[in-house]
């Protein structure tokens, strides 16, 4: 099956997990930067759940699943070992909302790729099903590769970006967007000296003007 590859704006949309153990918990860990209104339905959830549920992080429904628990969801993630439960969250899921078996043996609208997250910068890798371990190795060679200062490094050009569109236009504009791809901007980063891009900008804002 070839994914459409996508980023998709969860925030204060419901999202439905009918199950609480481990990949509940793996689901929950990759929907908290997202701020979604994440609910988990179990009888029971692992020790991990337990504690984002007491910090108020997700709500959970101490049952075994109904039709009603998805009303309103968005997506739906059917995580039990039981394929009848699954079956039965399937079953019930509208053609609206999207949701994904972790068995993968009915309806899968959409498979979670591995996520790298550094702030705003986001890389991801899937090999859609096909080798989790693949996957898994190449998310920890990119977690290498990107390492933490880059969500300020993102930060950064994120600001330069907005301040340089609001005062120059045309080629000025695109020159200087272009030189914020200097890799000196991203050393200074690595090495904690965010205050010399800083400079840097405001030197050649200043030779442009």
């Amino acid at each position: 099956m070839n994914y459409f590859p996508l980023l998709m704006n969860i925030e204060y949309k419901k999202v439905v997990i009918v199950g609480g153990g481990h990949v509940a918990r793996q689901k929950v860990e990759a929907l908290l930067p997202t701020n979604a209104q994440v609910t988990v339905i179990s009888p029971a959830v692992t020790e991990k759940l337990q504690h984002y549920i007491n910090e108020g992080l997700v709500t959970w429904k101490e049952k075994a699943f109904e039709p009603a628990d998805l009303d309103d969801a968005a997506l739906i993630f059917a995580v039990t070992d039981n394929e009848e439960v699954n079956n039965a969250v399937e079953e019930a899921a509208q053609h609206w909302q999207l949701l994904s078996r972790a068995d993968a043996k009915g309806r899968v609208d959409f498979i979670n790729p591995a996520v790298v997250r550094r702030g705003e910068f986001v890389v991801t890798v899937s090999t859609s099903g096909a080798s989790p371990g693949l996957t898994r190795q190449v998310k920890t060679d990119l977690e290498d590769q990107f390492g933490e200062h880059y969500a300020q490094y993102v930060s950064f050009l994120k600001e330069a970006r907005q301040r340089i569109l609001k005062e120059f236009k045309g080629d000025m504009k695109k020159q200087l967007l272009a030189e914020l791809l200097d890799p000196q901007l991203l050393q200074w980063v690595e090495q904690g000296e965010k205050h010399k891009c800083e400079a840097w900008l405001l030197q050649r804002m200043g030779e442009k003007q």
